[in-house]
């Protein structure tokens, strides 16, 4: 049994006198439905107890409340039972965006079924299971400032807005990821995906847009053209213009629209320059979050230009935003070999044992780029200190050689990292190579690189802890080099007291045992050993225990935007940098940085489709290592 109460009155209502039909609610065109109550749905704004408040006035409330007790209860009864109107899991406050235009209506209003005074209408409902039927409210100022035709057979239960959806990165990455992941079964079918920029465009022009990049390469292209047309049906457009506040307001309206007033989930994927990064991320935190379902932004490196703006950036960020909204991508630890390390290690008894300075020689972490590798717009200006090292090599050697986590949790994996990256040793600049391709004539390179600018980085590092204590962290990563080339190298120590040292030559470093993780050209897993040559005579050859990925596994290797983008919807962030890890980053790199200023240290020349500056092979022998000859 419920009671609705007008002035504290209560009058009973029974469950039996529900009526099927939609009810005029007064004499207008607005009918109730099971997900719809277009009167009161605005004017939620407390909880009192187990009664639920409703604020109106003239203006909001009809005079007549004939049937007003049968559609309460049809809606509470029948929510629960429509597959978009999930429950949540309490009540909350709902702030009143449109208070001016509320007040200027509340007064009291008399009806032969009641009394409406101005604290509100309020429904009792302690004996019915409103709590896990009801949901947030939009906004008033928002939900009423568009009059868009509402769909509730499309209505969703996931939107992600790509905002600066015309950019390159939107075209050839975000949306291609975002189909991939739809067609093969990974995001709802009602997922609604809106494209936010300054253009005059319209839905059908982003939809063509989007198509010219899409293919379907999962699964023999089944069913390919029906999903694609599901997939761009669902995908809309809207022009924000010049003013990110006003087009946020339209991009909140126009999702509010699409969600048919249900609860659901926003991504903001912010693909914009840095310099509008922060006008448009206020923007959003002030006009298009939700209040019916979590709310998560995904940033794009780089994250700032040096330690100071990155803690400006954070420090407006964090004012906006809680820090678990916050997804900082970095599409290279999307790769299978970063995911790779920690299920290597803490998957396998034979390698954890071995994971630290007892056994280990040392590290090294490669990452070569050819030409054919595109570069941001902001190449020039940030180089690839700030681009690759201070985000994905940092990232790759902080899950490398963490300690075990107390769980998978991301929370409790990013707890590690960052106490790897607090223990890493400022850089001595003697440790420190830097290189900058040179521009010749016909090469397609871009010769408006800035003098300073490194397209080239060599560095030993070291991590002062129990576990890691002067074991050389050797990195070098490049643009413009021989060949593209990602891998992980970690060498082991000599055996001691080697009983086969007089067979194994004068070069026992060939003889070193290596676990080697390969990503590009080919992904692969090596284990060099040490074997005796077949035949006659005992000859040693050092040999490799190839997983060649491509042989092993049929399988199609997804891109690494799809496998963030899919974290991000499952809310793991283990692969995406924090605010402290952040700044503890900068904290490794800044004296570098100030070196380069300062022109302490100047980039060595090195030849296009080369193996980089002659300075990081002293830089290799000086932590007696040898270079991979490949390199």
């Amino acid at each position: 049994m419920m009671a609705v109460s007008f002035s504290h009155s209560p009058v009973p209502i029974s469950p039996s006198s529900v009526s099927s039909r939609p009810i005029p609610l007064c004499p207008s065109t607005f009918k109730v439905s099971a997900c719809s109550f277009p009167v009161f749905v605005g004017n939620i704004y407390s909880v009192e107890g187990s009664h639920v408040v409703l604020c109106g006035g003239a203006a909001n409330i009809c005079r007549r409340f004939h049937g007003l007790k049968l559609r309460i209860l049809r809606s509470l009864n029948l929510l629960q039972h429509n597959r978009e109107c999930r429950p949540v899991k309490d009540f909350g406050i709902i702030k009143n965006q449109d208070k001016d235009h509320l007040s200027n209506h509340l007064e009291t209003t008399s009806t032969h079924a009641g009394h409406v005074s101005g604290e509100g209408l309020k429904i009792n409902a302690s004996s019915v299971s409103a709590a896990s039927s009801l949901k947030s409210a939009p906004s008033l100022a928002q939900g009423h400032s568009l009059n868009f035709p509402i769909d509730d057979g499309r209505a969703t239960s996931l939107s992600v807005a790509v905002i600066g959806a015309t950019g390159e990165l939107a075209r050839g990455k975000i949306f291609p990821a975002l189909f991939a992941l739809y067609y093969n079964g990974f995001l709802p079918e009602d997922l609604a995906i809106f494209g936010y920029s300054r253009k005059n465009l319209t839905d059908e022009d982003l939809r063509s847009i989007i198509a010219s990049n899409l293919s379907c390469r999962i699964d023999d292209h089944q069913n390919c053209g029906d999903k694609m047309d599901a997939f761009l049906s669902r995908t809309y457009y809207l022009d924000g213009g010049f003013d990110n506040r006003e087009g946020m307001s339209k991009l909140n309206a126009r999702m509010e629209q699409i969600e048919g007033g249900h609860e659901a989930n926003r991504i903001f994927y912010l693909s914009v320059p840095q310099e509008a990064l922060l006008d448009v991320a206020s923007s959003v935190a002030d006009n298009a979050q939700t209040y019916r379902g979590w709310n998560r932004i995904i940033i794009e490196k780089p994250f700032g230009f040096n330690a100071q703006s990155s803690q400006q950036i954070t420090k407006n960020l964090l004012f906006k935003f809680e820090e678990k909204q916050l997804y900082r991508i970095d599409h290279l630890l999307g790769r299978n070999l970063i995911e790779n390390l920690t299920v290597l290690r803490f998957s396998n008894l034979v390698f954890e044992p071995l994971w630290s300075r007892t056994y280990i020689r040392n590290v090294q972490v490669l990452l070569s780029e050819d030409l054919s590798v595109q570069t941001g717009r902001y190449f020039d200006g940030y180089g690839i200190i700030r681009d690759i090292v201070h985000s994905h090599i940092f990232q790759t050697i902080a899950l490398l050689a963490m300690e075990p986590p107390i769980s998978l949790d991301g929370e409790d994996i990013r707890n590690e990292k960052v106490k790897v990256l607090r223990s890493i040793r400022i850089l001595d600049p003697s440790d420190v190579i830097l290189g900058q391709y040179k521009a010749i004539s016909g090469d397609k390179v871009d010769v408006n690189l800035n003098s300073l600018t490194p397209t080239f980085f060599a560095a030993a590092f070291f991590i002062d802890n129990a576990r890691w204590d002067g074991v050389p962290f050797l990195i070098k990563t490049g643009r413009g080099l021989m060949k593209h080339r990602l891998e992980i190298r970690i060498q082991f120590h000599h055996v001691p007291g080697n009983l086969y040292r007089e067979r194994i030559g004068h070069n026992i470093d060939l003889a070193t045992n290596e676990l080697i993780l390969c990503d590009a050209p080919d992904e692969a897993i090596l284990v060099k050993i040490n074997n005796k040559i077949p035949g006659l005579g005992l000859q040693l050859d050092a040999s490799e225990l190839n997983l060649l990925y491509k042989d092993k596994y049929n399988v199609e290797v997804p891109d690494s935007y799809e496998h963030l983008l899919l974290d991000v919807i499952d809310g793991d962030n283990h692969l995406f940098m924090r605010s402290d890890e952040l700044s503890a980053a900068w904290n490794i790199l800044t004296p570098i940085l100030h070196e380069i200023d300062n022109k302490n240290i100047t980039p060595e020349l090195y030849e296009v489709g080369g193996r980089g500056p002659v300075g990081a092979y002293y830089l290799w022998a000086k932590h007696g290592v040898r270079w991979a000859d490949d390199s």
